[in-house]
Parts: C-alpha cells; structure tokens; sequence
C-alpha cells in the first residue's frame, strides 16, 4: 500500500485530528498557472518557507497532495527540542567546530521562531515551556551529564542538571536515574499550530492547493510541475514532501527512509492525578536510541510515543501495546485506557543529520528531508533558510547543504531489511545499558 494511503489508515483514531477544527479547505488547483515559487508539501517546512517567501514579495504557490497537516507535521509527538537529531559531534566532524556552533545556534533560533510565530498570528496551539531528557540507567546518566558539560562549555547552551536524588520531583516514575531540563524547548499541538501557519500564509498572499498530488517534475530556467487537475511554471521550486515526494525527485529517495512511529493518547485523568506524573509539565524523552517520548496534555491526558516500525508494517494491537509502554513508565496508570491511537510515517537520514540542498543539475529546485524525526521546530528555521536562499543569501542554506549525506545501503530491494537489523542491534544495546 503507498504510504499515503497508509498514513490515512494510521491517522484515523489521532488525538490532534479530534481536537482541532481545520474550518474551510483549500480547493485543487484547476488550470494552468505561473508564480515565482512553487513549493510541494504542506507540511512545516512548506509553510515556513511560504511565509517568508511572500515577506520578500513573492508570488508563492503551494501544493498539498492531501490536506494541510496530513503528514508528520500534523500527528507528531509535539515535542520542541533543542539540537539536531544527530549529535553534535557527526555536525563537527563534516563541519568544523565553528560551523557546528552556527548550526546549534540555529537550533535554538528554531525554537525563539515557535514562539514569535505563535504571537504574531495568534496561534492558540497549547504551548507549554519545558523539556526533560531522561537517562534509564548509571552509564546512561554518566554520558547524559557529560554531553549537557560540553553544550554548556563548548556550545554556551546551559542545561540544568536532575541528580539522581532529584529525579523523583521531576517525573513520578521508577524508569530514570537522571537526567537534564530546558526550559527554553517545550511542546505544542502540532496539527493546532500548522494549520495557523497555513491560515497566516493564505493571509499573507499565498495560494494554497490542497488535493493536488504533484506527478511531474520537468526541470529547467523556469521549472514545471504537472499535476492530475493543472499545472505550476515557476522561477523556483521547492520539494517539501519528505517520504511522501511519490518518485517526484527519484535521487533523492536513497537518502532518507520512511520509519513508522506510533503515539497513544490516554482517556481524561483526574486534574491532580495527572499533575503530579510531570510536575513541571515539561514533554520527556528518554536517551536510548530507540527512544520513548510523552507529555502531558492541556486536558490532562498522557500522550505517549515509543514504538517504531522501521519494516513499514504497523504493529499489532497498537493501542493496547502502547498502553504497556505507557505503564512501564508510570505504573500508577495500570488501571488507564486508551483513547486514541494513531502513527504515521517520518523521514531519517543514515546519520540522523538534516538533508538540505539543491537538486543536481537544478540550481532552481531545492528539497528539505531528513529531519529524523526532531522536525517541529527545525523544519520552520529550514523554510527561513531555504527561503533566505531563493532571496539571495544562501550562507546559511549552504551551511546545512555541506553535510554529505550517504544512501541507505541495499539498493531499492535490501535497504528495510538491512535497517530492520540494524535496529535490532541498538533495540539490544539499550537494553544492556
């Protein structure tokens, strides 16, 4: 099944889609049309760029297969975090030391453009500020401590540091040893906040087409996008679409892989019962490499994310094993049901780096991917950046464009099989410790 029509499956029983109004949809595009920016994917990025695009003055046109939000950026874990997926030290290594401090610094601006975008739109997308990374065992909270020193000293980003003897006032929960908070990060409604980003950029002058599948790219000076109900010519393209492109840009597909996440959300907890599970409400993750992440919701319901699927194939039961995940966690919720249960499909790259760039051949068509799952608030500093570009200044762009990306090994038929094993290789470290 194409992992459109699956991710419409998955995203059936989602909390986000329960609990926000979309209001009027955008209609198809009909005809034949011409604007200086076309973007694919109406999704964070997309957004983000088109906002700034049309603060230049741009004519913006923007293309959405499905609906505004229908991909990750409308169904993800909600959580706002400091830093890249990867680590730091895979930015230093390709980069440079002081390029790697520009690329920290613009993870944080990522986060100050969250929250400046939410007030000058008023978007009303349950911001909460907080975020703790939560270590299971000794070794872990060892290497935990050590990373937080070198963001503080190296990087100037401090963190407070949850000792062992103070874990339990931050998380009623046995999992964790220790662990570190930042209060500039923090968690959102995702689906809430992009359809705002949507509403602002029709404001602003951008034409938005939901339910126009692109099928075509004809590269060129001026490029041309094909779709089953008209087409786009432009002086610029831009490819948003992450794992959802369909063969749009058929070099790019190696690079990244669709992996499978799923989040459950509890039924309504009593008001204190639910205050007193993460006192500071701050979202959590864990640090193993097949992680765990939660936070709490306005109306007081856990909402909980863990299981992955790097096979494409959704597991069994999803709802009553993400209930188990829940629990391990806070066995005070033993007797909790869950409400909803959704998951959906996410883009990573090899080494967990973002992947931005330039078609080759196309100086006129760019692309963002590989935001591996840390993408809310990096994929709208992506749309800035990719739009700085298309204005003039790509210094920034090209900062992120220097990392060398490599394909997932095993060609078209092996690459899932290959990566399924080496999954289980880390699903086996975590749990050595």
């Amino acid at each position: 099944m194409p992992l459109l029509d699956t991710d419409r499956e998955l995203t059936k029983d989602s909390y986000y889609a329960a609990t926000a109004a979309r209001g009027a949809a955008f209609a198809p595009l009909s005809g034949s049309t011409r604007c200086d920016v076309a973007i694919v994917g109406g999704g964070l990025a997309g957004l983000s760029a088109a906002i700034e695009l049309r603060r230049q003055g741009l004519d913006v046109v923007l293309l959405e297969a499905r609906e505004i939000g229908f991909g990750a950026s409308g169904r993800n874990g909600g959580q706002a975090i400091h830093g890249l997926a990867c680590d730091q030290d895979v930015i230093e290594a390709q980069l440079g030391l002081e390029d790697a401090r520009r690329v920290w610094q613009m993870s944080i601006e990522a986060l100050d453009l969250i929250r400046s975008r939410i007030a000058e739109f008023a978007i009303d997308c349950d911001w909460q500020d907080g975020y703790l990374g939560l270590a299971t065992s000794a070794g872990k909270g060892r290497a935990l401590a050590e990373w937080a020193d070198r963001i503080d000293t190296v990087y100037g980003y401090p963190l407070t540091r949850v000792a062992p003897a103070d874990v339990g006032r931050w998380i009623a929960s046995p999992r964790f040893h220790s662990g570190i908070h930042d209060p500039r990060s923090g968690h959102l409604h995702p689906l809430k906040y992009t359809l705002g980003l949507a509403r602002a950029a029709a404001a602003a002058g951008v034409r938005l087409y939901e339910g126009t599948p692109v099928s075509a790219l004809q590269p060129g000076p001026e490029p041309l996008l094909r779709t089953p109900v008209g087409d786009v010519r432009a002086r610029h393209v831009l490819l948003a679409g992450n794992v959802y492109l369909q063969g749009l840009a058929p070099a790019l597909a190696p690079r990244i892989m669709p992996v499978g996440t799923y989040i459950a959300c509890s039924e309504t907890l009593d008001p204190a019962r639910a205050d007193a599970l993460i006192p500071s409400r701050s979202a959590v993750c864990d640090t193993d490499f097949v992680l765990d992440y939660f936070r709490p919701t306005p109306d007081h319901r856990m909402l909980y994310g863990g299981r992955v699927s790097y096979s494409t194939v959704t597991p069994g039961d999803l709802a009553e094993s993400m209930r188990q995940r829940m629990v391990k966690t806070f066995p005070q919720l033993s007797d909790v049901k869950i409400r909803y249960a959704w998951g959906g499909f996410v883009d990573i790259s090899m080494n967990r780096a973002p992947d931005f760039g330039r078609l080759a051949g196309s100086a006129n068509v760019y692309y963002l991917q590989g935001f591996s799952g840390h993408g809310l608030a990096l994929t709208g500093l992506a749309g800035r950046l990719v739009a700085e570009a298309i204005g003039g200044n790509a210094s920034r762009f090209d900062v992120f464009a220097r990392l060398k990306h490599r394909p997932f090994p095993g060609g078209a038929l092996l690459r899932t099989p290959a990566l399924v094993l080496g999954m289980a290789w880390y699903r086996l470290r975590d749990m050595l410790g």
